[in-house]
């Protein structure tokens, strides 16, 4: 019998963290790497960037299904294209990253997009806002799967259904462009696919659950609730890396 790509404790854990962060994409449009990332990182580093980019675009996919009513796709494939430098620039510098600095920088990365989240910015939503956006998202996603927040606070002026349409369908596309983009740096193997096969029932039961609830909570403590877990995480992890560079 084959072996198992993940130890068997750790992917208990692996698959709590998982749900949590499906659930809280599923009510709210993002958060399924901005929760899991750096807590799957601290766990195990080889879930990060990859299986969780993977694990989004299936949470992002049903979301997509069930909101698709309220899609308006207008201006998204701006952002979209500038994923695609910001993956570039994101992999190129996760291939240089020693694991520590990645962890640190994962850390930070969390810690901007929950002040950013917490910051309530009126911008304009245009193509070259849309862009810039993109390239952040990009960059963000492809050293630490957290490419939702950028196109997040651009886009938090919409109802939230269709908050939620536009994101899950920006998430599809642009998990596509950066696991091509890992794929073609050699940052993505079977080992990756494996894993995360393993924690797809949890990204499968976070969205049923979130079907029970979404309606139903309110949407501010939802959101308080993650950035409250997104702070402690990146704190823990921010703790763990510096640790080991001293």
């Amino acid at each position: 019998m084959p072996a198992l790509p993940l130890d068997p404790h750790i992917l208990a854990l692996a698959s709590l963290i998982v749900f949590v962060g499906a659930l809280t994409q599923s009510l709210i449009g993002f958060g399924m790497a901005v929760v899991a990332a750096p807590l799957l990182y601290l766990i195990e580093p080889s879930l990060v960037p990859a299986p969780v980019i993977l694990m989004g675009f299936s949470i992002a996919l049903l979301t997509l299904i069930r909101e698709r009513g309220a899609l308006e796709f207008n201006g998204l494939q701006y952002a979209l294209l500038g994923r695609i430098p910001g993956g570039l620039i994101g992999a190129g510098l996760l291939m240089v990253a020693p694991q520590d600095v990645l962890g640190m920088t994962i850390a930070i990365i969390v810690a901007i997009a929950v002040l950013l989240s917490l910051m309530r910015l009126n911008l304009v939503v245009n193509r070259r806002s849309l862009f810039i956006a993109g390239v952040i998202s990009g960059i963000f996603g492809n050293i630490a799967a957290i490419g939702g927040p950028p196109l997040a606070i651009l886009l938090s002026g919409k109802d939230a259904k269709q908050f939620r349409a536009a994101l899950s369908a920006f998430f599809i596309f642009s998990s596509t462009i950066a696991i091509v983009i890992l794929g073609l740096t050699g940052l993505l193997t079977l080992h990756h696919f494996y894993c995360s096969a393993l924690l797809l029932p949890s990204v499968l039961l976070g969205y049923l659950m979130a079907n029970r609830l979404v309606g139903r909570i309110d949407k501010n403590k939802t959101r308080i609730m993650t950035l409250v877990l997104c702070s402690l995480s990146a704190i823990l992890l921010a703790a763990k890396s510096l640790s080991a560079l001293l």
